[in-house]
């Protein structure tokens, strides 16, 4: 079992920057993909950034050059770094991790990022 506990949410400006963190339960990060989703009002979820045990990552377009996903193995954190920040990105955001075989989803409960003047 893994519980996934997302901080960091809040409200910024236009321009801004923001950090996001996850924590999870166990030590699972060495060894599984990390993923931050997001999902704004009317509209579903998407990914937005991943980050494999080796370190690889990859971006939504949306988010390219934009966001900077990082993992912490031995504290069991993963990391998402917002810079230049949108009203479009304004969205509740989610941690995700799939463990084992076959793979099972664990969700965080969601923390909330709006993005205004």
């Amino acid at each position: 079992q893994v519980q996934l506990v997302e901080s960091g949410g809040g409200l910024v400006q236009p321009g801004g920057p923001l950090r996001l963190s996850c924590a999870a339960s166990r030590s699972i990060f060495s060894i599984y993909p990390m993923n931050w989703y997001r999902q704004a009002p009317g509209k579903q979820r998407e990914l937005v950034a991943t980050i494999t045990s080796g370190g690889s990552t990859n971006y939504a377009d949306s988010v390219k050059g934009r966001f900077t996903i990082s993992r912490d193995n031995a504290k069991n954190t993963v990391a998402l770094q917002m810079n230049s920040l949108k009203s479009e990105d304004t969205a509740v955001y989610y941690c995700n991790a799939r463990v084992g075989l076959p793979p099972k989803a664990y969700w965080g409960q969601g923390t909330q990022v709006t993005v205004s003047s």
